[in-house]
C-alpha cells in the first residue's frame, strides 16, 4: 500500500501548478490538483488575457482616427457595444480555461474543485468536501490578490478583479494607483471613451522603472487626454447624487460614476494555515523559497506570485517546470530570474528588459547612454504628436548592453526579441553591426550611435 494517497499535490490551477503538475503526472507521479474557483489562474480568468482582450477594444477608437488620414471614411458613426465584447470575451476565457482542464486530465492528473489547506504538513483538507487527501509533496501555487486599502467608503470603490465584469460602462472612472495594472487600465477606459482620471500618491507612475520611461509615459497619457493627478491620495469616499465623490489631498474633489483601486496585489495565503505545516513567510507576507523553490519545510515547495518574486505569468510557467525538473526528472533546475523581460500595455505600450539606467550606474563604474524620440512613420498622415522613445543602457566597460526600454507602437513585440540578445550578453558593437530592416521603428535599435549627454550634464561639461 501507498504510504500517500498522491506523490504530488498541487494548490492553485493557474499557470505554474498547472505546468507542474502536467509535467510531474507525465512521469507516471500520482498527481492532483485543487483550485477553489476556475481552471486557469489569474492569468486567463482575471488577469493578462481578458485585459489584453479589453486593450485590443479600446486602440479601434485612436485606430479609427487615424484610417481617416489614409484615405478610409465612413468610420466617424463606429459605435462600441460593452455587453457583446463582454459575452465574446467570457466565451474565450472559458475556452482556454476548458483546455488548461483538458491538458490536465490528459496528462492523468486530478482536479480537485476545492479550497485545500494543510492539516498537518502532509495532510490536505478540502474546504466543503468534509474529507482530507495525504501527500508525499505539496506544491503551492495560489497567486496573488489585489489589496484594498483602508479608506472611509471603500466599500463603494472596486479592484481590478471586478473591472472586467461591470454590468455597464461609467461615462467617469477614477483609477487610484500608479503601477501598470492601474496604467492600462486607466487607457483601457480612456480608449473606450470614458472620462479618466488617474490618482497616484507617487512623484510618477511605474515606479521601479527608468526614469526616462517614466516621463515619456507621461506625457504622452496626458497629450492622450488622460487626467493624472500624482503626490495625493484618497481621504474617502463619499456617495451623493452626483455619483462618488472622491475627497483626496490637495483640497481636491474628483466626482466619478466609479472608482477602482489598483493598488498593489498581496500573495494568496489567506486560510492555507501554513503555520501547520511549518512553512515561513517573509517579512512582506510571501512564502520564503530557496533557488529551487523549496520551502522552510523540505516537502513543500512554491511558485510563481505566491512567492512575490517577480510576479508575471511565464515566470510562474517557468519555476513550475524548474520545480518538476528537479524533484521529477532528476535535473536540479533553478530557473534565472535576471534579464526577464516585461511590457506594459499602455497606450502607448511600454517594453523593458535589463537594468535601468538608474540602476546600472549603482552597479557599474561607467554607464553609457543611447537614447532616441520620433514620431512614427505611421502617424505622417495625422495631426497626432505621439513620440516613441528607445533606450539601451550600457557598460561602459565592456560594450555589454544591460538594458532596453521602449515605449511606443509594438513596443511588447519588439522587446521579446531584445531580451535574447540582452539575456546573452551581446555587445552594443554586435548590436551596431546587425543590418536595418528598413522602414520599421525596430530598425532604430541597431541604428543608436551617438551617446546620449542629458542637457543639464552637456551644461556641466
Amino acid at each position: 500500500m501507498a504510504k500517500y494517497d498522491y506523490d504530488l499535490f498541487v494548490i492553485g490551477a493557474g499557470s505554474g501548478g498547472v505546468r507542474a503538475a502536467r509535467l510531474a503526472a507525465m512521469t507516471g507521479a500520482r498527481v492532483a490538483v485543487a483550485e477553489e474557483y476556475r481552471v486557469g489562474g489569474t492569468c486567463v480568468i482575471r488577469g493578462c488575457v481578458p485585459k489584453k482582450f479589453m486593450v485590443y477594444a479600446s486602440e479601434f477608437a485612436k485606430d479609427f482616427k487615424l484610417a481617416q488620414g489614409y484615405g478610409w471614411s465612413g468610420l466617424e458613426n463606429a459605435r462600441f457595444d460593452w455587453p457583446t465584447f463582454l459575452a465574446h470575451k467570457d466565451m474565450e476565457i472559458a475556452r482556454l480555461s476548458g483546455i488548461y482542464t483538458t491538458n490536465l486530465q490528459k496528462a492523468g492528473a486530478d482536479l480537485i474543485m476545492a479550497k485545500a489547506r494543510f492539516a498537518d504538513p502532509h495532510t490536505l483538507e478540502l474546504v466543503g468536501q468534509e474529507r482530507t487527501v495525504t501527500a508525499e509533496r505539496v506544491l503551492i501555487a495560489t497567486g496573488g490578490r489585489p489589496v484594498m486599502p483602508q479608506v472611509a467608503g471603500i466599500e463603494h470603490a472596486i479592484s481590478s478583479d471586478q473591472a472586467f465584469h461591470l454590468h455597464e460602462l461609467p461615462r467617469r472612472i477614477v483609477i487610484v494607483g500608479g503601477g501598470y495594472i492601474a496604467v492600462e487600465f486607466a487607457c483601457i477606459f480612456h480608449g473606450l471613451g470614458i472620462e479618466t482620471t488617474l490618482v497616484y500618491r507617487g512623484p510618477n507612475l511605474l515606479r521601479g522603472f527608468d526614469e526616462d520611461v517614466r516621463a515619456h509615459l507621461a506625457e504622452e497619457l496626458d497629450r492622450r487626454g488622460i487626467n493624472i493627478a500624482l503626490a495625493c491620495q484618497h481621504e474617502r469616499i463619499e456617495k451623493t447624487d452626483e455619483g462618488l465623490v472622491s475627497h483626496v489631498t490637495s483640497d481636491m474633489r474628483l466626482v466619478s460614476d466609479q472608482v477602482m483601486f489598483a493598488t498593489g496585489r498581496a500573495p494568496y495565503v489567506e486560510g492555507l494555515n501554513l503555520d501547520g505545516a511549518g512553512v515561513k513567510l517573509n517579512n512582506k507576507g510571501a512564502i520564503e523559497v530557496d533557488d529551487f523553490s523549496q520551502t522552510s519545510a523540505p516537502h513543500i515547495f512554491a511558485v510563481g506570485d505566491v512567492t512575490d518574486r517577480i510576479n508575471l505569468t511565464p515566470v510562474a510557467i517557468r519555476e513550475g517546470a524548474a520545480f518538476a525538473e528537479t524533484v521529477y526528472y532528476g535535473k536540479p533546475t533553478k530557473f534565472d530570474h535576471a534579464d526577464v523581460p516585461t511590457a506594459v500595455f499602455s497606450q502607448p505600450p511600454v517594453g523593458v528588459v535589463g537594468l535601468s539606467e538608474s540602476q546600472a550606474r549603482h552597479q557599474f563604474r561607467k554607464v553609457d547612454i543611447y537614447l532616441t524620440r520620433f514620431r512614427p512613420m505611421k502617424y505622417a498622415f495625422t495631426k497626432s504628436g505621439e513620440r516613441a522613445l528607445m533606450k539601451l543602457v550600457v557598460d561602459g566597460q565592456t560594450d555589454r548592453v544591460l538594458g532596453c526600454h521602449i515605449v511606443g507602437s509594438d513596443a511588447p513585440e519588439m522587446i521579446q526579441m531584445a531580451a535574447i540578445a540582452v539575456k546573452a550578453g551581446l555587445t552594443k558593437a554586435q548590436w551596431d553591426a546587425t543590418c536595418a530592416l528598413h522602414p520599421t521603428v525596430a530598425e532604430e535599435l541597431v541604428t543608436l550611435r551617438e551617446k546620449y549627454i542629458p542637457n543639464e550634464l552637456a551644461a556641466a561639461e
